[in-house]
């Protein structure tokens, strides 16, 4: 144990005393607001200015950094973006031509039961007199007996066991083709970055190249202008020489009859000048008519025809675009429910750690007697 009954010598107790003394002086000065002074530190106050100053341009260096990269970034998704927009699109469309091609109505299975012409391509009940079908009153046959029953529930189970084999087959194919195309996706993914900043390099030496291109291009302008202000004074002057030969012995003056042809094509002439269709020209006029009569009629059945197939594709796409739909509600159904479980049992944890903090962590709450240790000294 300490000795702590053992008297002070008076020399330290002094010691104790004086330092207590000078403590609750320094205390009275520095806790009295009234009575306290603060200096200023002027090379502290110039060095934190200065580094303040050196750390707003390292930040503003910085920020110009994150900007220019930020752009770069953006321009390169965008690139990126548009090639997937391709890409999908492309997809879409070889999706729709290889169900417009291999996909017909007539090509199913079960299109003999939804086929709207199957009564016509059916033989009648009754081809001649002769007819094996026909009993000998005359009448169809009325038994309620099914004589090929059981060859025909063979064939259809046959059937449709090479229908179940055909579908796993299928299935198998399909996932396989989708691995394949996920591959190749991710190659031609690769492929586009590599792309992209081949592109972003050659982007910069072409601007580089074209700014020069740019320069010696306007200096040349400059050049041919002048040249070409030469050239239309002397143009001007040779147009006005010939404009008053041309006035003096033209057409008009000397009354030519060809005057009326129009130097546009021989199907045009002068209004003013004009004297009338001749009969060779108004046949050839009516035989354009007649052609273009059939022309049209004949662009009004393509248009007709073009209209039909878009209303079909139109169709197919809906139908389509309905079924995807219906796939990603239910993986947003099979999401929302996966959330909502791991939310549960997040709040179960929480409230149990919540439980754990209040019953065995927090039990002995600070006092006010703990908190008035505190600025009972002026160091």
């Amino acid at each position: 144990m300490y000795k702590l009954d053992i008297p002070l010598d008076a020399k330290e107790a002094a010691a104790i005393k004086r330092r207590q003394h000078l403590e609750k002086e320094r205390q009275n000065r520095i806790f009295n607001s009234k009575t306290r002074l603060i200096g200023i530190d002027k090379e502290g106050i110039e060095q934190q200015k200065k580094d303040k100053h050196n750390r707003h341009e390292t930040e503003h260096s910085r920020d110009e950094s994150f900007m220019r990269d930020m752009i770069r970034n953006d321009k390169m998704t965008v690139l990126l973006q548009h090639r997937q927009d391709n890409d999908v699109r492309n997809l879409n469309k070889s999706m729709n031509d290889f169900r417009v091609r291999y996909q017909q109505p007539e090509t199913r299975r079960e299109f003999d039961l939804n086929d709207p012409n199957a009564k016509k391509k059916d033989l009648p009940a009754r081809v001649s007199d002769d007819d094996p079908r026909c009993a000998i009153s005359g009448l169809q046959k009325f038994q309620g007996e099914d004589l090929a029953l059981k060859k025909r529930d063979a064939l259809q189970k046959e059937q449709r066991r090479e229908w179940a084999m055909q579908q796993i087959r299928e299935k198998q194919n399909a996932l396989q083709q989708q691995k394949e195309a996920d591959r190749l996706y991710d190659l031609k993914r690769i492929e586009c970055d590599m792309r992209a900043m081949e592109l972003e390099n050659a982007e910069r030496a072409t601007r580089r190249r074209m700014e020069i291109e740019n320069k010696n291009f306007n200096l040349k302008q400059l050049r041919e202008k002048e040249m070409k202000t030469l050239k239309d004074k002397e143009h001007e002057q040779e147009d006005n020489y010939t404009e008053i030969c041309n006035q003096a012995f033209g057409d008009i003056l000397t009354e030519n009859p060809d005057i009326a042809k129009s130097s546009f094509g021989t199907h045009r002439v002068i209004t003013d000048r004009w004297k009338g269709m001749s009969p060779a020209q108004i046949e050839e006029v009516r035989n354009t008519q007649e052609q273009q009569r059939k022309d049209n009629q004949r662009i009004k059945e393509e248009q007709q025809q073009l209209d039909s197939e878009w209303a079909r594709q139109r169709m197919l796409q809906t139908k389509a675009g309905q079924v995807m739909e219906q796939r990603h509600d239910r993986l947003r159904t099979q999401l929302r429910k996966e959330v909502d479980d791991a939310n549960k049992y997040l709040n179960q944890e929480q409230k149990a750690h919540q439980t754990f903090l209040e019953k065995e962590v927090y039990i002995n709450p600070p006092t006010a007697q703990y908190f008035s240790q505190f600025n009972t000294t002026s160091r």
